[in-house]
């Protein structure tokens, strides 16, 4: 830890008020972290820090290629404070007044506390909550606040009255740095939106404990809580009640983060807003919402879905009519038949909260006029230019957990029973049935991939293909992920998204042959696995973990996904380095050359996949260049 530029007595001072002493560098031989106090400093800086002095040899700075000098005392530079403070685990989290610290934003005082990777502020309101089925707002911090632990989550099925609430507007915050001054270097902000579906998930899901991203990639990385299911979606015709209360949580999250997060040591023009599935769609609605303009400038989105049945409604957007013909029938499911809609809600407001998000339910984004104007994000060239640099991709086999074993070993109706057009699917002759003598399993690989080629791949490279042909954004990179490590939580149609376990990798095999599903992303970008209970199951799951967070980050702090070697090599980060020194640069898609790059622990460019198969689809390259879908490509 740094302290602002002070006497070397006043060092002392700064250090000991957090419950440190000044740093003793001979008690460490590694000293490779003071390459990256080289690195980031301004050119104008010193270079020196005050450090622990031995008795009777006067006041001793060192530099930052490791050299100790002996310095006049009165010197101000700044400190290098010692750092005692404990790892934080899913079950140890030490938050004891030693550890704590207190950040003042606006009218208020954040007490978080520190562990050994970062200063952790939880469970803060960035919003107070609203009345039920009403937009929130921004709503400043005031007075002492306590950062200790996070809010209550979103109600949502499955939860008790003991971990959710309707009042769980909460953010959470992971620093690296907290500024001493104005003046202090800013660090990009990473902004996490969770899946689940649009009816479940939190920000205080452990898997996304920004530590190690924000430790390793050195940003500032918030996740948010948000109303979902009929709380956060249920869809009137009157202009106050219109749906889209979640999107008016997430627009105020950000709102939050403009106002407060240079406090934090966060940079508010480098804000970038990423999330996985439900969260993927998310980001999309935030590109093409106006309330949204303006306050982020970068964006990663994870399998987003679009395209056939239920994924479609993530990314193409209902009318007021047609949402309000669902609300109705949770008006009469819940008892609220009164003649006239505004008395049919007052009733609903008296509902039990847990009882709205099960039975009839609804959560789809609506065209309200306000947070979103147009039914998709618009791709057509009919849109406004989004100033904001785009990375979008998916996994590999991202359709496997929304398919499932048929019950027929026919596979025409295997596929019908799925909703897919059978007849132009096997006669097109590109989806061919496997043949492993296992009909259950062959049908299965099958169905499989159609999910992810219609549910998730098609109208993600026909995103990213039409956003450039159009210059939506200023710069889109593609990415497919070819390596994957399944959830404990959720791993659906097992075994097929955990590698095969074998005698010498009794942990799973990833050289082997398994699916590679949707959310298996997630341990590896943010470096969760082990604090999440999964051990490595080879050489390659730490490496690629580590990859996989640099490139993030890398595209967070510069809008560029290819780490900087300069960086890396003044972090000590050799694995990466190892990486990046065997592959090209990762260029931006163009309409010339539809490359995307494969992330797997030999990263490469291929061209886009599946092209044909999803014009067999009805979803080709050129889908959201024709509103009608139905165009060749």
């Amino acid at each position: 830890m740094s302290t602002a530029r002070a006497s070397n007595s006043k060092a002392e001072t700064a250090c000991k008020a957090l419950q440190e002493t000044l740093w003793d560098p001979t008690n460490h031989s590694e000293l490779h972290f003071l390459r990256y106090l080289e690195y980031e400093k301004a050119r104008d800086d010193i270079g020196q820090y005050w450090v622990q002095s031995g008795k009777n040899s006067g006041c001793k700075a060192i530099t930052t290629f490791g050299k100790i000098r002996t310095a006049p005392c009165d010197t101000k530079l700044p400190a290098l404070c010692s750092q005692s403070a404990p790892l934080s685990s899913t079950s140890s989290n030490n938050t004891g007044p030693k550890w704590q610290t207190t950040v003042s934003t606006g009218d208020a005082a954040i007490i978080g506390y520190r562990d050994k990777l970062s200063f952790r502020f939880l469970g803060l309101e960035y919003a107070t909550y609203p009345s039920r089925f009403t937009y929130s707002a921004y709503q400043a911090p005031r007075g002492n606040v306590s950062a200790l632990a996070y809010g209550p989550g979103c109600i949502q099925s499955g939860c008790s009255t003991s971990t959710c609430n309707e009042a769980c507007l909460y953010l959470n915050i992971w620093t690296p740095h907290l500024p001493s001054n104005a003046k202090s270097p800013k660090k990009a902000v990473m902004l996490w939106i969770h899946g689940g579906g649009f009816t479940g998930g939190y920000g205080s899901d452990t898997t996304f404990d920004g530590g190690n991203m924000a430790s390793r990639g050195d940003v500032v990385v918030v996740t948010i809580n948000y109303r979902v299911s009929t709380l956060g979606f249920l869809t009137t015709n009157m202009a106050t009640s219109g749906g889209n209360y979640w999107l008016s949580d997430q627009v105020a999250a950000l709102e939050w983060v403009q106002n407060h997060i240079e406090d934090f040591g966060g940079d508010k023009a480098r804000v970038l807003v990423f999330g996985q599935s439900a969260g993927g769609a998310s980001v999309r609605a935030l590109l093409a919402s106006p309330r949204a303009k303006g306050k982020f400038s970068r964006a990663i989105m994870q399998s987003c879905p679009g395209g056939a049945g239920y994924a479609n409604s993530f990314s193409q957007y209902s009318s007021i009519a047609d949402a309000v013909n669902q609300t109705n029938a949770i008006f009469a499911e819940k008892g609220c038949t009164q003649q006239d809609e505004a008395d049919q809600l007052a009733c609903l407001q008296t509902v039990d909260p847990s009882k709205l998000v099960t039975g009839t339910v609804y959560n789809y984004p609506v065209v309200d006029g306000t947070y979103l104007t147009a039914a998709e994000l618009l791709l057509d060239g009919s849109g406004p230019f989004i100033d904001v640099a785009l990375m979008t991709g998916v996994m590999e086999n991202d359709g496997d957990p929304f398919t499932s074993f048929s019950k027929s070993s026919n596979v025409s109706q295997a596929l019908a029973d799925k909703g897919y057009d059978a007849n132009a699917i096997l006669s097109s002759g590109l989806f061919p049935l496997p043949q492993s003598g296992n009909t259950t399993l062959d049908i299965f690989n099958l169905t499989a991939r159609v999910a992810t080629d219609a549910e998730f791949r098609c109208t993600t490279q026909s995103t990213a293909f039409s956003a450039v042909i159009n210059r939506v954004f200023p710069v889109v990179y593609s990415y497919e992920i070819d390596r994957g490590f399944q959830l404990i939580e959720w791993s659906p149609n097992p075994p097929t998204c955990e590698a095969p376990k074998t005698l010498e990798n009794p942990l799973g095999d990833p050289s082997l042959p398994y699916y590679k599903c949707h959310s298996g992303e997630l341990y590896f970008e943010f470096g969760t696995a082990r604090r999440q209970g999964r051990e490595p199951r080879d050489q390659d799951d730490i490496p690629f973990s580590q990859y996989l967070l640099d490139t993030w980050t890398a595209f967070g702090r510069t809008k560029n996904p290819n780490p900087d070697r300069n960086f890396l090599h003044a972090r000590g980060f050799t694995n990466t380095s190892a990486i990046m020194e065997k592959v090209t640069p990762w260029k931006p898609t163009s309409a010339r050359e539809l490359k995307l790059r494969v992330l797997d622990s030999r990263p490469r460019d291929e061209g886009f996949r599946e092209l044909k198969q999803c014009k067999v689809l009805q979803l080709p390259l050129n889908y959201y260049l024709d509103s009608s879908g139905s165009a060749e490509s």
